[in-house]
């Protein structure tokens, strides 16, 4: 349990923050063991031993059946809004989803999204990708916003444009270890546009063609970054540090990705505390 909730410091924002109150870092990191867990679930990467699968009641020469582990992961979320579930992560995610009213919604979005990870690993369009981002990122930002009491209809769809851009964002930074996992998630149309093809993906270093594929689609993520910018100026307080920390994570990591020439390919291009730091900043004046 622990070593999934310590891949918070991995992320590309801040998960639960010290300035925030108590209350609410409890229930994002809950939130965040959840969303973690199903994505090593759905990525193959849960530690060896068979902890979790025991937990979820899957039998250990099953654990190895992503689809399988996420059926029994689906039943074990559904307890815990009717029920006991058996997962130590699903039931510290009980307390928070029956003090903040949370539906399950948001967490079968995610699970579908993981689901989907096993059938489907190309996209044609940019369209069906953002149509992935639907399920993969976005419920993640409408848990923020109920988790801290300030859902609208227009906080929602600035959240959607913020998560989908970071989703855009770490897709690039993983473009080598996602192809290592058979997933693409560059548009298939885009490669074509940029005459790339898959073996050039495999490559230990980018060529021109993929650096302006990849830079093409840095600049779609920043604009969805910025599309969202203004969710952080409708809020007040601590919160509008924590949605400022997500915006300017986004935006430091298209600048680390910008800084490398758009070469991904060696590994994750990760941005810098002072220009994560400088980028809040501006994101806090206004200015992204």
């Amino acid at each position: 349990m622990s070593a999934t909730l310590d891949k918070a410091a991995e992320e590309n924002f801040p998960v639960a923050p010290f300035f925030l109150p108590r209350a609410w870092r409890d229930d994002l990191m809950a939130v965040y063991g959840f969303a973690r867990l199903v994505d090593d679930i759905g990525d193959g990467d849960l530690a060896p031993g068979g902890a979790d699968a025991r937990f979820l009641g899957v039998s250990p020469d099953r654990a190895h059946d992503r689809l399988a582990m996420l059926d029994a992961f689906e039943a074990d979320l559904r307890q815990v809004f009717d029920g006991t579930p058996r997962h130590p992560l699903l039931a510290a995610l009980q307390p928070t989803v029956r003090r903040r009213s949370l539906t399950p919604e948001p967490f079968l979005g995610l699970i579908a999204a993981n689901r989907q990870d096993q059938l489907v690993t190309r996209y044609e369009t940019y369209d069906d990708l953002l149509a992935y981002c639907e399920l993969s990122a976005n419920p993640v930002g409408r848990l923020v916003l109920a988790i801290t009491g300030t859902a609208t209809p227009e906080r929602i769809r600035l959240s959607d444009a913020v998560c989908t851009g970071l989703q855009i964002v770490e897709h690039l930074q993983d473009v080598a270890e996602d192809l290592g996992r058979d997933r693409i998630y560059l548009p298939a149309q885009d490669l074509k546009k940029f005459h790339v093809d898959e073996t050039d993906l495999a490559a230990p270093s980018a060529g021109a063609s993929v650096r302006a594929l990849v830079a093409y689609e840095a600049e779609r993520a920043l604009k969805l970054l910025n599309e969202g910018t203004p969710l952080v100026g409708s809020v007040h307080g601590r919160l509008k540090l924590l949605l400022a920390g997500f915006v300017a994570g986004g935006k430091a990591a298209v600048h680390a990705i910008s800084a490398v020439s758009y070469d991904v390919l060696p590994g994750p291009p990760k941005p810098t505390k002072a220009r994560l730091l400088r980028e809040v900043g501006a994101t806090l004046r206004g200015e992204g």
